[in-house]
């Protein structure tokens, strides 16, 4: 019985294992509520209205991802991607079964490597207040989530920090040397880490930065030196947007997926924890080609123990739309979005369909070699109908979906 019952403990282990291992397929759809307040709607393939997280879900995906402002409409934004609107969204994902990941960006606007806004109610706070706001910040976020009975799977502690956060008090100082340039940026971090912990001990926190196809570059130096200093993470978060041309290419110093690839598979070997492409997306000038990168992206990803899963950003843009304070900052729309401007998603995101298995949702193969069918039992097929098969042709296999 003893026997019987450590089995039983090993094989219980190794089903959460595998659960804790389940390959991210998901969307920072951030913008949606917005969007629906201006009259946007969003529909299937088949053109039946549908609601977003539902229809991501119909799609493939299984996370969403949405980031935090702190005050957002005290800075002329207005209150979208605030706690409550948050928390509105989350909510709808978390209807739909879908894994959540939280994005603090410690900031009242988006923050990148090079804007790294201080928010307007901390602008007067010295590195401590600054500490013990992004601590209070960070709980009640998350605090008012886990009263709704929702638990993030992941938690960003800062947006693209790839020169620090929250400037100039956690700005990165290049001009100094080792530990002391980060000193400042890593007590922010921190406080953000040691948060999340404090109400959610089993999320993933990720520290994330910006350019996957260099991230790995001189041994992992940003991570390297970010721990060094005493930088806490569970898990590395990188945003990578091909090139247009050098998407494929395997040269050096290029946005290319397999750059991307070797940054997760080498930063995961590296140091020892998982590593999530947190934001993609390609233009959407051509869906047919931003499908076949998407594609090969998860085909050089989709198979690293090391990679964790893939976020495209906002994909429910359709190049058009685009929030009313952009016209305020003179921007034009989002070009990277996968949804046509009648709301319906684009083959830029067959490859989220089952990025952990290959699934396409439009088969397309090419070859003098037979295709052979077979369903799920094994049983081949020479007339496959509607539904999931496997198909074979030549050296290759994948599991596709017959429309």
């Amino acid at each position: 019985m003893k026997r019987i019952f450590t089995s039983l403990l090993f094989l219980l282990s190794l089903v959460a294992v595998k659960a804790q291992n389940t390959f991210a397929r998901g969307a920072d759809v951030s913008w949606c509520t917005e969007m629906e307040a201006d009259g946007k709607k969003f529909y299937n393939a088949n053109g039946q209205e549908t609601e977003l997280m539902a229809l991501m879900k119909e799609i493939g995906m299984n996370a969403i991802r949405l980031r935090v402002w702190v005050n957002p409409l005290g800075y002329g934004y207005g209150a979208w991607s605030d706690k409550a609107d948050v928390i509105q969204k989350a909510e709808r994902a978390h209807q739909q079964g879908l894994d959540l990941m939280i994005d603090f960006h410690y900031s009242d606007f988006f923050a990148d490597p090079e804007r790294q806004e201080k928010p307007k109610d901390w602008s007067s706070y010295t590195l401590d207040q600054l500490k013990t706001a992004i601590a209070d910040h960070t709980k009640d976020v998350l605090n008012a989530l886990k009263e709704k009975g929702i638990k993030p799977k992941w938690v960003q502690v800062g947006n693209e920090t790839n020169n620090g956060m929250i400037f100039d008090s956690g700005k990165i100082d290049w001009d100094k040397s080792g530990s002391a340039r980060y000193s400042n940026y890593v007590a922010l971090s921190n406080a953000g880490y040691d948060a999340v912990k404090e109400v959610l001990p089993d999320a993933y926190v990720i520290v994330h930065i910006a350019n996957a196809y260099n991230a790995a570059d001189y041994d992992g130096w940003f991570y390297k030196e970010f721990k060094e200093a005493g930088g806490k993470f569970d898990m590395i978060g990188l945003s990578h947007y091909p090139d247009w041309t050098d998407w494929n290419s395997t040269q050096s110093g290029v946005a290319s997926n397999a750059n991307a690839a070797n940054s997760v598979k080498k930063l995961g070997d590296l140091f020892k924890v998982p590593v999530m492409i947190v934001e993609t997306g390609f233009s959407n000038q051509d869906a047919s080609k931003a499908s076949e990168v998407m594609t090969d992206l998860f085909n050089k990803t989709k198979n690293l123990s090391q990679c964790a899963g893939i976020f495209y950003w906002e994909p429910q843009v359709d190049g058009v739309w685009k929030p009313d304070y952009y016209s305020t900052l003179g921007w034009g729309a989002y070009s990277m979005g996968a949804f046509t401007t009648d709301g319906k998603p684009t083959a830029a995101l067959n490859a989220f369909g089952d990025g952990a298995t290959g699934i396409q949702q439009v088969p397309k193969v090419q070859s003098d070699e037979p295709t052979l069918w077979f369903d799920l039992t094994g049983h081949q097929h020479a007339t496959p109908c509607k539904g999931l098969y496997i198909q074979k042709k030549g050296h290759e296999t994948h599991k596709v979906i017959l429309p």
